[in-house]
């Protein structure tokens, strides 16, 4: 997700650092760079042209700043706009004062509608909502099952009848919520392949039916412009309340993303990365904006740790590092844990520097497969003294384990230098020193 734009852009906030000041002549070339790489990056043409006539009126107005240099300077002003064009600020779902709270979800066939309907009702429920899902889109083949195989697995409850009217669905399943104490109803409605009158129409009615107290438009990221003119054509008919973007982790320019909220005037709620039910995330502008410019988001990275690491068992684990007893045990705990917290791709691309060192480095989540197999296929007194390991043992854990000796012997080698590294690794600042290690241990 905004490789390219980052990317490029970074090569231009570089072109300006050599220069000793802000002038009228780089600041042209700069913005005419910017300009390019926004529009290779498919958003839309009058959003390019009013974010650079701004960052450059706001270039050549700038105060000169003595202690910062001219890419610095300029990179900040390309990051106020970014996040301005983003949104400014985070905007949460608007919740009923008196329960339950009714969310539309609509958007058009292949968008992920019913995957987010999902993801939504598991991140609800982890904030202590009791969510009920819906299964209005009575259309698509598999549609209702599909809704609920991802309810099974968030343990989530789904309405649904047999006849085919989406209008009854919702209007039943709001009973239902009231009846059965469900704070928030979240509406799977039907999409079509391209915007039709009967499908607005059948939105319009439940909408109508149900006054929902949010309606969020769902767009895959990847249909670029054409998910801007969708958004215009949805947000005329029903007047939705916010946008989710689908499928950010995929082969996107990000267009969609930096034009969206300023052709339609409506702000992105959340983001969508990948088919895990846990692959939701508020939309931060700000944030966005840092990821854009290569800066990295530490925040989030802090935050998806803190939802998944208990903090005793981080104290302990910190004077099991001290006292340098952390062992293999420990290790086959903590990618457990990193693995919940999503691809480590995406990780990787939270730390300030990292995303760009591994821009053209994929990290494959199985990669770590081969390591659990080994680990596990130790006795506990072994994950606890690898010095116990033997020529005879690492030979039966390789066969176990279906590698290599080598590779036994590869992990006992890269597990020892890590130890020592989280040792010493003291600061946030040294963090892109663990992900070097753990792109040693994926062997990428």
């Amino acid at each position: 997700m905004f490789d390219d734009l980052s990317s490029k852009l970074q090569s231009t906030f570089k072109s300006l650092s050599g220069q000793s000041k802000i002038t009228e002549l780089n600041i042209a070339e700069a913005v005419r760079e910017i300009r390019r790489a926004l529009l290779d990056a498919d958003v839309n043409y009058e959003v390019a042209r009013e974010f650079t006539k701004k960052v450059k009126d706001e270039a050549l107005e700038a105060n000169v700043i003595t202690s910062v240099s001219p890419g610095q300077q300029f990179t900040k002003i390309v990051y106020d706009e970014l996040t301005s064009i983003l949104g400014q600020t985070q905007e949460d779902i608007r919740f009923a004062a008196t329960p339950p709270t009714v969310i539309l979800i609509c958007g058009l066939q292949g968008s992920g509608k019913t995957t987010f309907a999902g993801k939504l009702g598991k991140f609800l429920k982890s904030k202590g909502r009791n969510p009920l899902l819906a299964a209005a889109d009575v259309y698509r083949p598999a549609a209702v099952e599909q809704l609920k195989t991802l309810a099974g697995q968030i343990e989530v409850p789904v309405y649904s009848i047999e006849e085919k009217d989406a209008v009854r669905t919702a209007k039943e399943a709001l009973q239902h919520a009231k009846q059965n104490a469900h704070d928030v109803l979240i509406i799977d409605t039907a999409g079509r392949l391209h915007v039709d009158e009967k499908m607005m129409k059948e939105v319009a009615e439940i909408k109508a039916a149900v006054q929902p107290n949010e309606i969020l438009f769902v767009v895959d990221s990847m249909t670029g412009q054409d998910a801007v003119n969708t958004a215009k054509e949805f947000d005329a008919t029903i007047d939705f309340d916010g946008v989710v973007l689908t499928k950010l982790d995929g082969d996107t320019r990000g267009g969609a993303a930096l034009s969206i909220r300023n052709v339609v005037d409506k702000p992105i709620k959340f983001i969508s990365m990948g088919e895990k039910v846990d692959s939701l995330t508020p939309f931060f502008p700000d944030r966005m904006a840092q990821r854009i410019l290569g800066m990295g988001d530490v925040v989030s990275l802090v935050e998806k740790a803190q939802q998944e690491f208990d903090e005793d068992e981080a104290q302990k684990l910190q004077k099991k590092i001290k006292s340098d007893k952390f062992d293999l045990e420990d290790f086959y705990s903590q990618i457990q844990q990193i693995k919940k917290m999503g691809s480590l791709q995406d990780l990787a691309g939270m730390i300030p520097g990292v995303s760009q060192k591994l821009k053209d480095t994929e990290i494959d989540d199985n990669a770590l497969v081969p390591i659990e197999a080994i680990i596990s296929s130790m006795t506990p007194d072994e994950r606890r003294d690898p010095n116990l390991l033997n020529a005879g043992r690492k030979r039966r854990i390789a066969n176990g384990s279906g590698t290599s000796v080598r590779a036994v012997n590869d992990l006992l080698k890269q597990f020892s230098q890590m130890k020592k590294m989280m040792k010493t690794m003291t600061k946030m600042g040294k963090m892109g020193r663990a992900m070097q290690g753990l792109k040693n241990l994926t062997g990428k």
